[in-house]
């Protein structure tokens, strides 16, 4: 069997590294796994990427020319809008190629423009790393439902016309996607109702598959250890946030934990705890969180991550919505249990006070109140902290994960083993 995995980027950003590790699971069990991506940071052989300086000088580009269409909405939402309206040749790249299946994954960016996907004539699975192939161009939709009709009048447009861009968009996927061999597979039971209840993808045949992990490389280290490496204190507990863009993104929720953590400051922990944030370095004037702050810039290496995880007492991901956040499963394999709100995917590997706490959704005074529970008893810590390695170990390894694929793939074409 011989699976093409297709991914903007290998390692950076979450969908990335959990593309990527994929495609390592397939390989480390024997499959002929290869993946197209259009940025390559890994010196990886089997992932395929633009060599020359001419491509590789457009791909950096894609990005910027691919949200051109935006600038007729100057009062958009910042948030990832993607159109995907450039020409690429990805289409004779996969036919060069001949791969048995096609397992499509964060494409976006400019990388593969809608129509193309309709070009391929192989059986396709996609993972969908967050709603963009069910909208008209967003990738999480907040409060708007209009992707279960047929987009138009779009909130993050800040459009008031039904025949917007947005329209548009759904118009081109609707049109182009009519007839494709489509599987689709979401890493979270959330994310597969969503996808279920859209205009655009409500016939198509949905599975949920977990992303994993390699529970060799997350693993419990030793804290005392881990902290002395990235000079963190050794007298303190530690509070953990993190994602990409960790304190500018909305999305990611970083106004709940600056409410979260000062209602917690003033309930007596001032003085017991700090602050660790990666995927964000200090800021000239930084927000007054309640508690010293220490400020990592942005980790995108498995050693370096394992350390931050390890090194702290509890993670909080206090996202709006989410899928099934990398961090999270990093987090409860290195032993650190996590806070969330009762949210997307989240409960599908916090365990409410068995690994961690979910709290009522954007309730920050129960947000501050899981926080204090995981760290006021050392005793029931140490089941937490057991209790999320064997959550990991149980339902969330990149093996089980890789034969849960192959299996698909093989569904897909029964004559091949």
């Amino acid at each position: 069997m011989k699976p093409l995995l297709l991914n903007t980027s290998d390692i950076i950003g979450g969908a990335a590294r959990a593309a990527y590790r994929l495609h390592q699971g397939l390989k480390n069990i024997g499959v002929d796994s290869q993946m197209l991506v259009q940025n390559k940071q890994s010196d990886d052989y089997s992932v395929i990427a633009p060599v020359s300086k001419l491509s590789k000088g457009i791909g950096k580009l894609t990005p910027t020319l691919d949200s051109i269409p935006l600038q007729i909405y100057p009062q958009r939402d910042r948030s990832t809008y993607s159109v995907q309206w450039l020409l690429d040749n990805l289409a004779a790249q996969v036919a060069q190629i001949n791969p048995d299946v096609i397992n499509l994954h964060w494409i976006n960016g400019g990388y593969l423009k809608i129509e193309t996907i309709a070009k391929f004539n192989k059986p396709i699975v996609w993972t969908l790393h967050d709603m963009w192939a069910f909208t008209g161009g967003c990738h999480y939709n907040g409060d708007c439902m209009n992707y279960t009709n047929s987009c138009g009048t779009c909130p993050q447009l800040h459009s008031n016309k039904e025949k917007d861009l947005s329209r548009w968009i759904w118009q081109r996927k609707t049109k182009a996607w009519q007839n494709l061999n489509l599987t689709i597979v979401t890493p979270s039971h959330w994310l597969a109702k969503c996808a279920a209840s859209s205009s655009l993808l409500k016939d198509v045949r949905i599975e949920v598959i977990p992303n994993g992990l390699d529970t060799k490389q997350y693993k419990p280290i030793e804290k005392s250890v881990a902290r002395s490496i990235l000079g963190l204190p050794e007298d303190k507990q530690l509070i953990l946030f993190g994602a990409m863009s960790a304190t500018s993104d909305p999305r990611k929720g970083f106004n709940f934990l600056q409410s979260a953590l000062q209602n917690l400051s003033q309930s007596g922990w001032r003085e017991r705890v700090e602050l660790v944030v990666f995927g964000a370095s200090q800021p000239k004037n930084p927000t007054e969180l309640g508690f010293k702050s220490h400020y990592l810039g942005r980790l995108n290496d498995d050693i370096s991550l394992s350390l931050v995880y390890a090194a702290a007492d509890v993670f909080l991901a206090p996202s709006v919505q989410d899928n099934l956040p990398n961090t999270v499963m990093e987090s409860l394999a290195c032993g650190t249990p996590c806070v969330a709100f009762d949210i997307g995917g989240m409960p599908d590997m916090i365990e409410h006070q068995q690994n961690g706490y979910l709290a009522k959704a954007f309730d920050i005074e129960d947000l501050a109140r899981g926080i204090a529970w995981v760290l006021e008893d050392k005793h029931r810590w140490v089941a937490l902290s057991q209790r999320g390695r064997e959550k990991v170990e149980n339902d969330f390894t990149v093996k089980a994960q890789a034969e849960k694929y192959i299996s698909l793939y093989q569904s897909l074409i029964p004559n091949k083993k």
